[in-house]
Formats: C-alpha cells, sequence, structure tokens
C-alpha cells in the first residue's frame, strides 16, 4: 500500500504513463501525446522537487556541525550534506544547496517545548507540494523573503509569500527572477540604492586582445547600462526589419548574422559614429530609454523607478539623472499626459499612444521581449472589424508572436482602461482545453498591480 505522502508524486507518474500509452520511445507519440507527456514530466519533476526538498532538509539535519564525526553525511565520506546530495543526483553543491534551504523553509517546525510550529513559509510549501512549484523557482522566493524578514513586518512578508507565489505559477525560472527583483523593489524600496551604488562601485571594462580578436567585458550599474542595450537593442531591431523586407532573403548574400553577431556589430557602429560624429544612417534614432516612476515617489525622492527593457529596478536618485540625459523619457505616473484614444481618426497608434502601451505592457505580452523589438497591433482590426486606434484596443507584439497569435487562434482580451489595465491570453483548446486566461505583460512581473 502506497504512503499517502507520496500519492501526489505517483498520481503524476500515473499521468505521465497514461499519456505514454504503448509507445516505445518518445519519436512514436502523437503532437497530441507528446504535449501530455511533456505537461506530466513537468508536474513529477516539480512534485519530486517537494519530495527531495524534504529528504534535503532532514540530510542536512542529521549532518549538521554540532554531530561532528556522527553526523550523516561524514558518516558516509561527505565534508557536507551539499556535496553528499550533489554526488548522489549528479547536480552542483549549489543545487544542493538551494534544496536544502527549500526543504528547511518549508518544513513543520516546533518550539522550545517540542509544541508545533507551521513552516516558515506555508504558501511555499503547499505550491511546492501540489508542484505549482520547482526547487529553484521556490529557492528564489525563499531566498528574497529570508532577505526582507529583518526590514518589514509580518503582514507584509506574509502578503509578499502569497503574492509571489500567485504570481510564479507557469513561469519558467528567468521569469521568476524578474519577478523577484521587482518584489524585492516593492517590499524595500530604501535598499534599492544602497545596491545601485554596490553595483556602480564594481563597473569596470576589461579589454585584451587575442587570437586575432578583441576581448571585451563591461560591468556597470543598470542606470548607466540601460542606454546602452537601448542603442544595441534599437540597431538589431533595424537589422531585422531589414530583413523582412529583403527581395529575396534565400540569396547567397541574404544576412545570416546571428543576434550576438548583430550586437557585436551594433557596439561596433555605434562607437564608429561617435568616433566620426557622422549619422550616415546608424539606425539608433529608435534607441529611446523609458524610465517609469510615480509621481509620489518623484516628489518624495523615495522608492524607486523601472526602466523598460531592463529587470532590475533603479533608484529616484537614478531616475533623475537619467532624466536629464537625451534620449531618456521619463514616464510619470499620476501627472497629466496627451490624448491617448484616437477613436476612428488615426489608423496608426501615435507615438504617445505607444509610449504608453509600453508603460501597460513593459514590451511583447507574450514572451516578455523589450519594447524596442515590439509593434503595435490592433486587437480588433482596423479594415476588417472596424476596430478603433485605441489602448483598449492595442497591443504591443514581437513578429513571432504577432503571428503566433493569429496562426494559432490565441485570443487577447483587455481587462480595465488605461495604465492600469491588464493583458490576458486565452490559449486555444489544442494548448489548453479549459482555456484557462494567462496574464500577459509587465503585470507578470509587477507584484503591486
Amino acid at each position: 500500500m502506497a504512503n499517502p505522502h507520496l500519492n501526489p508524486v505517483l498520481e503524476a507518474v500515473k499521468c505521465l504513463e497514461d499519456a505514454w500509452g504503448d509507445a516505445t520511445n518518445a519519436s512514436d507519440l502523437t503532437r497530441a501525446e507528446l504535449l501530455e507527456a511533456h505537461r506530466a514530466l513537468g508536474l513529477v519533476q516539480r512534485r519530486l522537487d517537494g519530495v527531495h526538498a524534504e529528504i534535503a532538509a532532514s540530510i542536512a539535519r542529521e549532518s549538521r556541525p554540532e554531530l561532528g564525526a556522527e553526523g550523516l553525511a561524514k558518516q558516509q565520506g561527505f565534508r557536507s550534506p551539499a556535496t553528499m546530495i550533489a554526488a548522489t543526483t549528479g547536480g552542483s553543491t549549489g543545487d544542493a544547496v538551494r534544496l536544502v534551504k527549500v526543504g528547511e523553509a518549508t518544513a513543520p517546525r516546533a518550539n522550545l517545548i517540542g509544541e508545533p510550529l507551521p513552516p516558515r513559509y506555508p504558501e511555499v510549501r503547499r505550491a511546492i507540494g501540489a508542484g505549482v512549484l520547482g526547487a529553484a523557482s521556490a529557492a528564489l522566493i525563499v531566498t528574497l523573503l529570508d532577505r526582507a524578514r529583518l526590514k518589514v513586518g509580518v503582514d507584509r512578508l506574509v502578503e509578499a509569500e502569497r503574492l509571489l507565489v500567485e504570481r510564479a505559477e507557469g513561469l519558467s525560472l528567468d521569469d521568476v527572477r524578474k519577478l523577484v527583483a521587482h518584489a524585492e523593489a516593492w517590499l524595500d524600496p530604501d535598499g534599492v540604492a544602497p545596491c545601485e551604488e554596490e553595483a556602480r562601485s564594481r563597473r569596470s571594462l576589461t579589454m585584451f586582445e587575442r587570437d586575432g580578436s578583441l576581448h571585451l567585458t563591461l560591468q556597470t550599474d543598470i542606470a548607466s547600462g540601460a542606454p546602452v542595450k537601448a542603442a544595441i537593442q534599437a540597431y538589431v531591431t533595424a537589422t531585422f526589419q531589414a530583413r523582412a523586407h529583403a527581395l529575396d532573403p534565400e540569396a547567397p548574400d541574404a544576412d545570416r548574422r546571428t543576434v550576438a553577431m548583430i550586437q557585436a556589430d551594433a557596439l561596433a557602429e555605434i562607437c564608429a559614429h561617435a568616433s566620426g560624429c557622422d549619422n550616415g544612417g546608424l539606425p539608433v534614432s529608435g534607441a529611446t530609454v523609458v524610465v517609469r516612476v510615480g509621481l509620489g515617489d518623484l516628489t518624495a525622492g523615495a522608492g524607486f523607478a523601472t526602466v523598460d527593457g531592463l529587470d532590475e529596478p533603479v533608484s529616484i536618485a537614478a531616475c533623475r539623472r537619467m532624466a536629464a540625459g537625451g534620449g531618456i523619457i521619463p514616464v510619470v505616473l499620476g501627472g497629466e499626459g496627451e490624448i491617448l484614444d484616437w477613436g476612428r481618426e488615426k489608423r496608426v497608434f501615435t507615438r504617445a499612444q505607444r509610449l504608453a502601451l509600453v508603460e501597460r505592457d513593459g514590451g511583447c505580452v507574450m514572451c516578455g521581449l523589450p519594447p524596442q523589438l515590439t509593434r503595435a497591433h490592433h486587437l480588433r482590426w482596423w479594415q476588417r472589424d472596424g476596430g478603433s486606434t485605441d489602448l483598449d484596443n492595442g497591443v504591443l507584439l514581437c513578429d513571432s508572436c504577432h503571428h503566433r497569435i493569429h496562426d494559432n487562434e490565441w485570443e487577447i482580451r483587455i481587462e480595465g482602461c488605461g495604465f492600469a489595465a491588464r493583458v490576458w491570453l486565452i490559449p486555444p483548446p489544442n494548448v489548453d482545453p479549459e482555456r484557462r486566461p494567462r496574464l500577459g505583460g509587465r503585470a507578470r512581473y509587477d507584484i503591486a498591480a
């Protein structure tokens, strides 16, 4: 008889078994079976993560330093529980440390007289046990909450845990990192400036030549790096737009550079332009940096701002410095703005409207590419549907996701109006038979939304 504690894992394995059917190997699966097997495998891995985190925490407890040579890990010939776990799983010691951290943060506790206490982070425990969160994502959330414990009240910490777990569901690890970066600034806005100064104190650019190549390694703070990233992305965007309009994309002399190659060429072109002060048609005119800040924060000089296309927030002081530079547009929320809805008077979205869409969507609402790599699209088409050129009928999409939306019958709905509106992506039945809406755009990472 199966242990009830392991039932969730066994149920997930049964789902994988049902999806696999009688196929000899994965290449024998139909597309529908492949998708089901893929989903079931993800569920198995996440639920196993929950059990593994419990085991890792127990191994760490049985290997605590005060046990000395009698500790479990040392008895097995390992210097620490992390090295023992890593040797068994074939992973890194860093992965093992994170697994222990999650297990300890979600394990039931007891007080000094042995009375039971709830886990330190019960929402994380529930999510990882249900297979909603993987161990790596849970570790990011736990690490942030641990850092914030000494800085914020219990109620705010509980709210942050709930929101982080809720928003992290269905996100990749990279997207959870973005979510955590925004959540940290929301929890501790006064901590943004010190982190910024620390990053600035580590700024460096190293250059050396080897094997006929010049090697550059740049590290700088977010505010200083924003114009660099924006200029290079604008060049990349212009290059891909030129490719899209090429007469013969299969011609022998067609542009087949990778994105990394184009970015390297962009930096060289930008520096050559700066040296000669001759525009020469350099395609960086779209290299606009948009800095978003609340009017109250800007007035008070406290809080933080965000830079479109970058994950890390910046301090109000950095925001003010950036706003004084050319090519920087400060979007102050709560101030007066331009007319953003044009009805049927204009077919193409205006610059002001596009900036408003950037403020709402943050980039491609589907894949998260930065604003420079997107276009504003009508949800109800201008000609076919008589759609208006208004914010509640517009959305930012990269070219790839634009085709994906139309070719695969996804739907997009906008809830609310103006900057605070939310964009929801409705998958087709073959992606999700229940067609559950997925939050799109900036709101996925904005913990305060």
